[in-house]
Formats: C-alpha cells, structure tokens, sequence
C-alpha cells in the first residue's frame, strides 16, 4: 500500500479503467471501458468447450479495430476453456479484446461478478500512482518512478515488464488482478503521446503487436475523431453501470 506521502491518484489528473466480469450458466459476459475503449466479450460454453463467441465495440481509437471483433471469435472459438495455445494469437487480436475473452474463459462455471476499478495518475516528475480496486475492496497501490517501481518494497527497482517472478507466487485471483493493474499502468502511458484525428497509425504503432498495427493494416489505421475522453474530468467509465462500482 501507499505511504502517507503518496499522492492520491483519484484525486489526480490521469487514467481510468474499469472492467465487469458476469459469468452465467453456460455464458460468461466481460465489459470494459477506458479512456480510449469501450467493449464487450461474450463466451458461451459447454461443458469445457467454447462454443460461440460474440464482441460489441462501442468505442475503439483506430479505424481499423473493428476488424479485430471476427479475429477474436476465430481464436476462440471451439477451443477448451483452458487451451493455452491461445496465447500465441494474442498479437494478432485487438488485445483489450483478446484479455476480455480470456477473463471470460477463465471464469467460466463461477456465479459471482468479478469488477475492477482502476486509477492511474499522469506523471509529474516522473512519478506515477496507480490504483486498483476488486469488487470495491482496496487491493494495491503501486508507485513507480520513471518507469521502475518504488513501491511495494517487494517492487522496488523493477519495471512493469520485469515483475513476472513476483505474479508467479501470488494466488490467482490476486495474480488476476495485478496483471490487470499492470496492463492499465502501461495503457495509461498513453495519455501523454499527441494523437490527433487522422493519425496514421503507422507513425505511432509498434509494428506487430496488436490487430491494427500488424503488417499492411498499421499504414491502413487512421485515429479516429474523439477517441479519447478524460474520466478523470467527468463521470468515469461505465458510468451507466456506475452502481456496481459503489464501495462500503
């Protein structure tokens, strides 16, 4: 946790992120909405056997990312809930949508709602507060300083990406959760690049590492007007289903 001279990142200008993970009978639904997404993942599943998938994408940054819905269904799509090959897709998905179908996959046969809530504070001197709630329970503060953790201890000196030792000893669902704080943290990065209307996506993107910036389709890619919204200056995200976030 923080120390008391940590700033307060939902106090503070910067990232929103929350996700909502419904399992049913025989369907699980995972809902996320940040300040460049909004999108929607639904597994059905028979026994241990995916058997449809179906996406909705209200809000994506490129012109190309709808593509990425027929993708992810195709990778999906008559695989075990638990087949790890999947994994080697991931690049070539709309990776929000690739993890919404993951969380689904690995939640399936529960019956309890899973959401996250998650803060990330722009930078100021180069120190960052992220924030991560589960199902309105406090769960981690993490600070890092240009890049490399400060805090927790156990932390300390360590970038996002070099933290896979530390996952390794947690329980799953605490493992779940951190990977998710992670992730964010490293989407929040985001906020501080230019990326105006018409944009190509070509002269931001890393070639190869998510659906829209794969090869051909990274020159096709043009930003989208209004991509972006800032939840940190007005209602945040999913605020249609902003009860489920409410905390004790």
């Amino acid at each position: 946790m923080s120390t008391p001279a940590d700033p307060d990142p939902e106090k503070l200008p910067g990232y929103r992120r929350r996700i909502v993970i419904e399992p049913g009978n025989g369907v699980v639904t995972s809902e996320l909405e940040d300040d460049y997404h909004r999108m929607v993942v639904t597994l059905e599943y028979d026994g241990e056997m995916i058997t449809g998938v179906a996406s909705q994408m209200p809000r994506g940054p490129w012109t190309t990312c709808d593509g990425a819905m027929a993708v992810v269904r195709d990778t999906f799509l008559g695989k075990r809930l638990d087949d790890m090959s999947v994994k080697r897709a991931k690049s070539l998905n709309c990776t929000h949508l690739y993890d919404l179908a993951s969380f689904c996959a690995g939640h399936a046969g529960e019956s309890e709602r899973v959401t996250y809530e998650i803060f990330t504070s722009d930078p100021v001197d180069g120190l960052v507060v992220t924030r991560l709630y589960r199902n309105g329970a406090h769960l981690f503060d993490w600070t890092l300083k240009d890049g490399r953790f400060v805090s927790p201890e156990a932390l300390a000196g360590k970038t996002l990406t070099g933290i896979n030792e530390w996952l390794a000893t947690l329980d799953p669902q605490t493992d779940e959760a951190a990977r998710v704080l992670r992730w964010a943290s490293m989407v929040a990065g985001g906020r501080g690049i230019s990326m105006p209307t018409g944009m190509k996506g070509a002269d931001i993107g890393i070639v190869g590492t998510c659906h829209t910036f794969q090869p051909g389709r990274i020159d096709e890619a043009r930003r989208r007007p209004s991509a972006s919204r800032d939840f940190s200056r007005e209602a945040g995200p999913l605020a249609d289903r902003a009860e489920l976030f409410e905390r004790d």
